[in-house]
């Protein structure tokens, strides 16, 4: 424990200090490097019900707001082909991408009319795994990520989503009926609630294996500062004691008793599929589009603007919708590097050398003498490291304080709203009366 409580201070450090965004005048991003391989992140910040400890950007929806918006995101999208920019793999985040399905299938055959995209990936909501939805989205997603968090009907209703999704069996049986439309269905799981027992984890990790989902990610219960207070209010106060022992039942579960295979430090695969969330493993450099969209190029880090209203402004004026950036060090770079490939599970030592022009021990030597001290590696020569069970976990201990940083980072941006969007955002709710909530929020907070 020791360990991991030391781990967690020392990320939460350097995510404060480097993750802090400067206002940028910049009005399109930089243009493509010769032969570099990309992906393109599409952000659609709209919800039928927003939740209220949700860090990312989302509005609640209406047509009207909506489908302007759905226009300059293409737009915005064919800025960057006109840069020469091209993709191999698009990810729709939200917010929830389902929520006008019209708009979003248009979009994606832009896209992949414009682009050599080989695979799409797009989050969604169990109440939108109906024949509507998916006889529409099967051949234009290859891989569909559902929020679902877990299949204890106690702790849906704890988090507000019983009356809003139906209850866990009724999710269940939706999933089996989505699963053989798409190379890859996703399942996004919590774990380590407050009122979470053993038992209830052993049940949902007995649901993952039958449900036919091919993938599934487990995430652990976040509390950045900004919410804290609503996770209390709703499924009790975080605490990280027993999340060792949880992501041990996990992987036992799923992988050591189990038909899932590794696919990062929290991501299982039943088959070797393509692409996780945290797409960042494997495209280390990505253009974001859409209000609230991150991009990282180079050693810059860019914020689009939170603001729907200045989104629509910008694009429509020809320039792109950068906000804010902030840039990486050479030293924030080689870390940067070292935790995303190890949460992917391999470091390409011959790789690093070559992007940095020194080795990952004299780059990082206070991290390589920490994580060797710790038994993290199960591989470590003069090629690669790889993780012992002991280093999956430091891993997610390492991630889990990462995604805390990004979302005080969204926090930033998103207190630049003013006037009526605020009071969407901030206010008491009474402007945002539908019935939905956000697909990724609840797995990523």
């Amino acid at each position: 424990m020791i360990s991991e409580r030391l781990l967690t201070r020392v990320v939460r450090g350097c995510t404060n200090k480097y993750l802090k965004l400067d206002p940028t005048e910049a009005q399109f991003l930089p243009a493509p490097e010769p032969g570099k391989h990309y992906m393109l992140y599409m952000h659609v910040p709209f919800c039928e019900r927003l939740c209220p400890y949700c860090s990312f950007n989302r509005f609640p929806y209406s047509e009207e707001r909506a489908r302007p918006y759905f226009q300059n995101l293409r737009r915005e999208m064919m800025m960057l082909a006109d840069m020469g920019y091209d993709f191999e793999s698009l990810y729709i985040g939200g917010g929830t991408p389902t929520i006008m399905l019209d708009e979003l299938c248009k979009t994606i055959d832009l896209a992949c009319e414009t682009f050599n995209i080989k695979d799409v990936s797009s989050e969604t909501n169990p109440n939108h795994l109906t024949p509507t939805y998916l006889d529409a989205l099967k051949g234009r997603v290859q891989r569909l990520s559902v929020g679902v968090q877990s299949f204890d009907n106690g702790l849906l209703q704890q988090m507000q989503r019983y009356a809003k999704y139906g209850s866990a069996e009724e999710i269940y049986d939706r999933i089996q009926t989505a699963a053989p439309y798409f190379h890859s269905l996703n399942v996004d799981m919590i774990f380590n609630f407050p009122a979470q027992t053993e038992d209830m984890l052993r049940h949902d990790l007995e649901m993952i294996k039958q449900c036919g989902a091919s993938q599934t990610t487990f995430y652990p219960l976040m509390a950045s500062p900004s919410v804290e207070k609503s996770l209390r209010e709703t499924v009790g106060a975080v605490s990280y004691d027993r999340e060792r022992e949880f992501y041990s039942i996990i992987c036992d579960a799923l992988v050591d008793n189990g038909p899932f295979n590794f696919g990062s430090a929290w991501t299982f695969n039943r088959f070797d599929q393509g692409m996780i969330d945290e797409y960042v493993v494997d495209y280390e450099e990505y253009p974001a589009i859409g209000s609230g969209g991150i991009t990282y190029l180079g050693s810059n880090l860019y914020v689009n603007t939170f603001s729907i209203k200045e989104y629509n402004a910008k694009i429509e004026s020809g320039r792109m919708s950068l906000a804010g950036m902030t840039t990486f060090n050479e030293h924030d770079r080689m870390r940067y590097r070292f935790m995303m490939r190890l949460f992917g599970l391999r470091l390409d030592k011959k790789q690093f050398a070559n992007d940095f022009g020194c080795t990952v021990e004299k780059g990082l030597p206070v991290e390589m003498a920490f994580m060797r001290r710790c038994g993290a590696f199960a591989t470590d020569d003069e090629n690669e490291l790889t993780l012992t069970p002991r280093g999956r976990y430091l891993m997610v201990v390492m991630m889990r304080q990462f995604f805390i940083g990004v979302n005080n980072l969204r926090d930033q941006a998103r207190n630049a709203l003013t006037g009526e969007e605020r009071e969407l955002i901030f206010g008491d709710g009474a402007k945002s009366s539908s019935k939905d909530e956000c697909s990724a929020c609840s797995a990523k907070e």
